[in-house]
């Protein structure tokens, strides 16, 4: 990955104060706190927005979407390899490709879905020039998720379905872990759902404000 540093507000202290942010937040993996103090996040936003990139706070990025909290970020990411490195992810949600650099800086194999083809263009374009090379992506319903390239030995969704799409379940190899928020706006929770050889085991972990996981391709 290229280093970026940026100046002013994008410069590394700036980074710095939002690393010491998150950990007073209670983000502890050191692997998730090392890549969010590198990766530049201000790339993955328009230059009117760069100059609030390292606070602690979602943004808009166009279409609806957003470019999500860093902190949520951090802890998803902590919670997915929590009990080691998967070798391959699938991302339900591309968005600005921020979180997808976190996954690529620590994941062999980036499988990355969106349904909005002009801000997966916009993330694959952001992606290659920092240097990602492990990312692949694919324009379709996030729903479906990309079976030919799976199963998955974790799935991290950026988007609240109501309910959990059975497809991503399926898509989870044994012991392979899915981390999704859930529920309706203004009720949602993150969950943390592992396969198991019998079932899924689920955890609730925290409240949570995402936007809703729609169907179709846009």
């Amino acid at each position: 990955m290229n280093e970026q540093l940026g100046i002013g507000m994008t410069s590394q202290r700036t980074r710095d104060r939002l690393i010491a942010q998150l950990q007073e937040l209670g983000i502890k993996d050191q692997r998730v706190l090392s890549v969010m103090r590198k990766v530049p996040r201000h790339l993955f936003m328009a230059e009117a927005l760069a100059s609030r990139a390292y606070e602690n706070t979602s943004l808009p990025i166009g279409h609806g979407q957003t470019i999500s909290q860093p902190y949520m970020v951090a802890r998803m990411t902590e919670l997915l390899i929590e009990d080691g490195l998967p070798e391959n992810v699938l991302e339900v949600g591309t968005g600005s490709g921020y979180q997808s650099s976190i996954l690529a800086s620590l994941v062999p194999r980036v499988f990355s879905v969106e349904r909005i083809r002009p801000l997966q263009d916009q993330a694959k374009k952001v992606l290659a020039d920092v240097g990602f090379r492990n990312i692949n992506f694919k324009h379709s319903d996030g729903g479906w998720g990309w079976k030919v390239c799976g199963p998955y030995q974790g799935i991290l969704a950026a988007a609240a379905p109501v309910e959990i799409p059975m497809n991503l379940l399926e898509q989870l190899v044994v012991g392979a872990k899915l981390i999704i928020p859930i529920g309706e706006e203004g009720k949602q929770v993150l969950q943390r759902v592992t396969r198991t050889e019998a079932a899924y085991e689920v955890e609730t972990i925290e409240p949570v404000s995402f936007v809703p996981f729609l169907k179709g391709r846009a």
